[in-house]
């Protein structure tokens, strides 16, 4: 087992002139300020690194470990820095290797439906690109505007629409990706399909930069639906919006995207940014995508359900300013919160767990029970129809207190999401910030997977300490000033 506490060379003068020698000056920082601003990540975690490298091709990445290695010094990959757990902050310090430098989108084969992009290709960028041809990446992170595809693969990203078309994983053909002892990998194949041998390009996937670094990789296309509408419907509570998503798709329909929100989420929305959406205290945004025929189909059969559920409200449109406004105001929610208490701030600490759809409504009535329990305010709202929910937390960040309640209501978020069969991460990622809760529910593969670090990464040197390796509290290096907990 690999422990926090593992020896952790400096990266002294002749480290800095050995990776000058291969990204050139302006490749690299040991910068104060450079180094501070690498330290964070979206989560609620930071520690400065002691160098940031900016490398510009895989043989540049090869060269960085080769030298890493050797020192033994922690490598952390990292790509907009968008991740919600922690995943690449550079917890034990070392090198920030930033992928934004390798961008480019190499190659468009429509008619072989893939294509093929570096590790810091912006998703909206390509999906800029691929719209020109009639497709599209579909699975839509939340910082779509941001996030680079190594990154999104490093954590099996996905976001509203995966209930449809799946996360990322799903379209992973190939990868190439750099070992720890900088060996270069290429991996997975340009084929739909591939029976040959191990999988390791979805290796990758989820991986958050544990088993190598990710350079290139090569995606499946999907053809862009030729139309969309949504439906809001709202409800008197969030037991009826839950079963209106089971109902959904038990019809059988599966919807493009169906999103569900509570009454703190509605709340700190209307108070934030003008009262977008309905005063309830439940809602549902579903959205059909296809040909314009079944869509207006499906407009009627989700209107259908969910009045027979017990929506007090439904209102469906193909306005697509109207849509823009719902889609923004529910992406807003974490920002929101904040503003339903003055002195307080909207933190991630349990996150994005996923459960069976048909236990969502028993999962929000959990996690209702134990924010009252902890005296703490709890908004829950995500992609309901995928069975994927998000807990954001109002604290005072400087209070010890607040903290210690949060946390203990997290591990309670937890072990009810994990004894509803569900997982304490449907598409953030573990880090930090899961990791205790993961390993309560992953104890059968822990070791396997330790076993596959082990053989990929001997000397522990990328992003050291994460994942299954965590130690201790979810509670240290806050970015927040609790004196207790930074």
């Amino acid at each position: 087992m690999f422990s926090m506490e593992c020896e952790v060379c400096p990266v002294d003068s002749a480290i800095c002139e050995s990776i000058e020698k291969v990204v050139g000056k302006d490749g690299y920082s040991t910068r104060i300020a450079d180094l501070y601003t690498y330290g964070f990540d979206a989560s609620i975690y930071h520690k400065t690194p002691d160098m940031v490298v900016q490398p510009r091709t895989t043989e540049q990445v090869s060269e960085i470990l080769k030298i890493a290695n050797a020192a033994k010094i922690p490598v952390v990959p990292r790509g907009a820095g968008t991740g919600l757990c922690g995943s690449a902050v550079p917890i034990m310090g070392g090198i920030v290797m930033d992928m934004s430098r390798m961008n480019r989108i190499l190659n468009v084969s429509v008619g072989d439906l893939w294509v093929e992009v570096e590790a810091g290709c912006i998703y909206d960028d390509l999906n800029k690109e691929l719209s020109k041809h009639g497709f599209f990446f579909p699975v839509g992170p939340g910082s779509a505007e941001a996030c680079l595809i190594g990154g999104m693969v490093a954590n099996n990203a996905s976001g509203m629409r995966a209930v449809k078309y799946g996360a990322t994983r799903d379209y992973v053909l190939g990868a190439t990706f750099v070992k720890a002892d900088g060996e270069i990998v290429h991996a997975g194949t340009k084929t739909i399909k591939d029976s040959s041998g191990y999988q390791l390009a979805r290796l990758m996937c989820g991986s958050e930069g544990t088993l190598g670094v990710i350079t290139e990789v090569t995606l499946k296309l999907a053809m862009k639906p030729k139309t969309s509408a949504y439906i809001l419907a709202a409800f008197d509570n969030v037991q009826d919006a839950g079963r209106c998503v089971s109902a959904l798709i038990a019809k059988p329909l599966i919807p493009a995207s169906c999103e569900l929100m509570d009454s703190v989420s509605i709340m700190a929305v209307n108070k934030a940014r003008g009262n977008p959406l309905p005063d309830c205290n439940a809602l549902c945004i579903i959205e059909v995508d296809g040909d314009p025929e079944p869509v207006e189909r499906d407009m009627k059969t989700v209107e259908e359900i969910a009045r027979s559920v017990g929506a007090i409200s439904v209102t469906p449109t193909k306005d697509k300013k109207l849509i823009a406004s719902w889609t923004a105001a529910r992406k807003a929610v974490m920002t929101s919160l904040s503003a339903l208490k003055p002195g307080h701030s909207s933190v991630s600490l349990a996150d994005d767990m996923a459960l069976p759809v048909s236990k969502i409504p028993d999962a929000v009535t959990a996690y209702q029970e134990i924010a009252k329990k902890y005296n703490v305010t709890v908004a829950t709202y995500g992609h309901a129809a995928d069975g994927n929910l998000h807990t954001k937390m109002l604290l005072n960040p400087t209070s010890k207190d607040d903290w210690d309640r949060g946390a203990a209501a997290v591990h309670e978020i937890f072990d009810a999401t994990i004894a509803l069969d569900g997982t304490v991460t449907g598409e953030h990622g573990v880090g930090i910030s899961k990791a205790p809760d993961f390993m309560k529910e992953r104890v059968s593969s822990i070791k396997t997977m330790r076993e596959i670090k082990r053989a990929m990464d001997p000397n522990n040197i990328l992003n050291p300490g994460k994942i299954d390796q965590w130690e201790g509290t979810i509670l240290t290096n806050l970015r927040y000033p609790c004196k207790e907990y930074m």
